[in-house]
């Protein structure tokens, strides 16, 4: 069965950088068979994350064919890419599309991880545009069963992995030049 991806945006008060109070509403990816368990498990996650009050303002079916979480990054990149297939009795070349929500630290990063996931694709494809997403987090949905657990804290090591100063990149890549 298919991944089922629910945009839930939260509203809620959330304290700024000067210890203001402002009301944040913020849209967040949960993976829930239905609308009920995805209002569910918003409330959990988000529970723990809020400890005042909050509401949910919206859930809707989000469009993404996968999800991809990256080491080191720390936000949400929406990647389209065009799939090209050609169609013998037509002649003619047809794409279809579909959306990756990929994790990065820019357009060029979440461009270069948008490939690297796309390797192993046989056909070939175009990333005609990727934008930052909007979203604050990505919930999967686990069973608890015994294979998925080393799944689940894979996924969350990837994504709650800190990017690198630049200062330690551009060491790192420094040595990797003088290297070569």
């Amino acid at each position: 069965m298919s991944t089922i991806w629910y945009e839930c945006k939260v509203k809620y008060r959330k304290t700024d950088e000067t210890g203001g109070q402002k009301i944040a509403n913020e849209p967040y990816l949960v993976d829930a068979l239905s609308y009920t368990e995805a209002e569910s498990r918003i409330n959990e996650e988000m529970s723990a994350y809020i400890s005042e009050e909050f509401k949910i303002t919206n859930i809707k079916v989000a469009n993404y064919a996968e999800i991809h979480p990256f080491e080191n990054a720390d936000r949400w990149f929406r990647s389209k890419v065009s799939l090209l297939a050609y169609d013998e009795e037509s002649g003619k070349e047809r794409k279809t599309n579909m959306y990756l929500l990929v994790q990065a630290n820019d357009v060029k990063e979440a461009y270069d991880n948008t490939v690297g996931v796309m390797k192993g694709t046989m056909g070939d494809y175009t990333i005609p545009a990727i934008s930052e997403s909007p979203i604050m987090d990505v919930f999967p949905y686990f069973s608890g069963e015994e294979g998925e657990t080393e799944q689940l804290e894979k996924f969350n090591a990837l994504k709650a992995s800190k990017p690198e100063s630049a200062e330690i990149v551009d060491h790192m890549e420094f040595e990797t030049e003088m290297a070569e």
